[in-house]
Parts: C-alpha cells; structure tokens; sequence
C-alpha cells in the first residue's frame, strides 16, 4: 500500500496535519512484521541499503494470455501504486526497529512485478 499525502485541517487558527488511518494502519502492521523478524536484535545505526520486492496480484479481468505475460515478467506493473511511495510506508514502518532513522538508507532498490500473491520482501543490509 502506498504511503498516504498528509492531510490538513484546522482547529480554530491552526492547522493541523495527520496520516490518513489507512496509512497509518499499514505502518503498523509493517512494524509488527519487523518486531517479529528482529527479534531482540536492537536498531542497526550504520549506513545501509534496503531492497523492496513488491509483487502484486494480476487483475482477474486479465486474459489467461496476459495473466501468463505478466508471471513470465514480459509485462511489467505500470499502474499504481507508485514504488517510491510504497517503499515510504515500508521504510516509515520499520524506523525505530530495524534501523534507528531512516536518513542511515543511503541505497535503495525497489522492484514491482506481478505474482500469485500480493506480497512485500524487505532486506535491509548494512552498506
């Protein structure tokens, strides 16, 4: 999922920003599968580099013929969501327990392409 645009409103003089809850519900499951695949390891505080695999599901109003060209890569996922804003979500996510900030990625790879299941694989190395 995509990470959201902030949202604004005002409560008499000021503005107030927040994250769209669907957002925020995201970030929260990507944080509990990063608690789970920590461990008790502590935050990593080196430079490093991240690599995000995203795999989304094939539409069913795709022909059996495209279904097949998109699970043998021939047809790419063009549409939404955008990478770089999915990786946002994930990379805001797993801040204060896979690293200790996120300004320590200083490379990032990310691929999309269809798959059986919607899915994320995240590996974050030190650099």
């Amino acid at each position: 999922m995509a990470k959201g645009r902030p949202r604004f409103s005002t409560r008499g003089k000021f503005v107030q920003t927040f994250t769209p809850q669907k957002t925020r519900t995201y970030e929260s499951e990507v944080a509990m599968m990063a608690k789970a695949a920590m461990g008790a390891s502590r935050p990593l505080q080196t430079a490093l580099e991240a690599f995000i695999h995203l795999t989304f599901p094939i539409p069913q109003s795709y022909s059996k013929k495209r279904a097949e060209a998109c699970l043998n890569s021939s047809e790419r996922h063009l549409k939404r969501p955008d990478a770089d804003n999915v990786a946002k979500a994930i990379i805001d996510g797993m801040s204060q327990i896979v690293f200790v900030n996120d300004s320590q990625i200083v490379s990032l790879h990310i691929h999309k392409a269809y798959g059986e299941i919607a899915k994320a694989e995240i590996l974050v190395r030190e650099a």
